[in-house]
């Protein structure tokens, strides 16, 4: 098993063996296996969905990381909500919509709201499927915004916490 430049991990037929034994039912779909293995025409006879052969890039770290940042996977009516509305309604008093002003000013000049849209996204499937996650964990709990949205149950405005502890 190896890394590249990006992060990914390649797979080399071993690698891929030691997995399927591992635990044959496992999802591999979205692996990448080293090019050098030519499996896929195998695969064919099978249901094992194909695999992904890695295939060296030339985009720069930064094109790949925005290239994947553009590319979230989520329904479109969570791609195409105003997530800033949204929260904004959430608040009931004006010392909750200053600070949520003054959280999404951060957001917005670190270009996150496609990530904010996600965690939305991720806590209303969450609450769907009844899956429980954690109340709330390191400096994110700095965030009002987070805690609207039910990311964290912390509540950073009456624990007097400072937004800049979580975005520096």
């Amino acid at each position: 098993m190896r890394t590249d430049n990006y992060g990914q991990i390649i797979l080399s037929e071993k690698d891929l063996c030691n997995l399927y034994l591992q635990n044959p039912n496992r999802v591999v779909s979205k692996t990448l296996i080293d090019h050098s293995i030519n499996i896929n025409d195998d695969l064919e006879l099978t249901n094992i969905p194909q695999l992904i052969q890695y295939v060296t890039s030339t985009e720069t770290v930064e094109e790949f990381d925005k290239r994947l940042q553009s590319n979230w996977y989520m329904p479109d009516e969570y791609k195409n909500l105003d997530i800033a509305k949204w929260i904004l309604d959430q608040c009931q008093t004006d010392s909750e919509r200053q600070r949520v002003g003054e959280e999404l000013l951060l957001y917005l000049d670190r270009n996150l709201f496609q990530l904010l849209q996600y965690l939305k996204y991720l806590v209303d499937t969450m609450r769907k499927h009844n899956i429980v996650w954690g109340v709330g964990r390191g400096s994110s709990v700095a965030s009002y915004v987070l805690y609207l949205i039910g990311v964290h149950r912390i509540n950073s405005m009456y624990y007097d916490l400072d937004i800049e502890e979580f975005l520096r």
